[in-house]
């Protein structure tokens, strides 16, 4: 998937994991926004952030699916901020190249509006698509990076998705079980 430039304003940013309780950017507005043919999956070994190159964590990615959606949060940054905001989460989402940076139209209330959206690389080195979800949990239980504990990352998306009133199973059941595990 190639890299789009992003031209459009006003200049939306979709959330589907920190960037619901963290967007690190001035927002004006927020929706909840659907995407569809993506899920939200911990499929990105985390070796920044969540992790170390010795013992990565696992984050959040959008990984294509047939007939998969995920349900997050778009973000209308305010007039005048896009490039710095652009500058920021290049920065942090583009850390290791896995994940890409692309526009996609997401569905609203309000209507469909695209947005830049961080999806996952399937070809690089950190995607790890398909794990168990005890597997899941066991990385996520130990990990910790630059950022601090993985279990934090989870705990902290989970909780900020149920405010939302958003549910994604997966989450919770692996919220759980790492608050077992730990």
């Amino acid at each position: 998937m190639e890299q789009e430039p992003v031209t459009q304003a006003p200049l939306w940013v979709f959330g589907y994991g920190s960037l619901i309780w963290d967007p690190g950017f001035p927002v004006v507005e927020r929706r909840i926004a659907r995407l569809d043919g993506w899920h939200r999956s911990f499929c990105m070994r985390s070796i920044h952030h969540r992790g170390t190159p010795d013992a990565p964590g696992l984050v959040l990615a959008l990984d294509r699916a047939a007939g998969a959606t995920c349900t997050g949060v778009a973000f209308r940054v305010a007039p005048g901020e896009e490039g710095g905001t652009l500058a920021n989460l290049r920065e942090r989402e583009l850390v290791s190249s896995a994940y890409l940076e692309t526009v996609l139209t997401l569905r609203t209330d309000s209507g469909p509006m695209d947005a830049v959206t961080y999806v996952i690389d399937p070809d690089h080195v950190q995607y790890c698509g398909g794990l168990a979800m005890d597997e899941q949990a066991r990385i996520i239980a130990r990990a910790v990076g630059g950022r601090g504990p993985n279990r934090d990352y989870l705990w902290s998306t989970a909780a900020h998705l149920a405010e939302l009133g958003i549910a994604d199973p997966d989450l919770e059941w692996l919220a759980a079980q790492v608050r077992r595990l730990t």
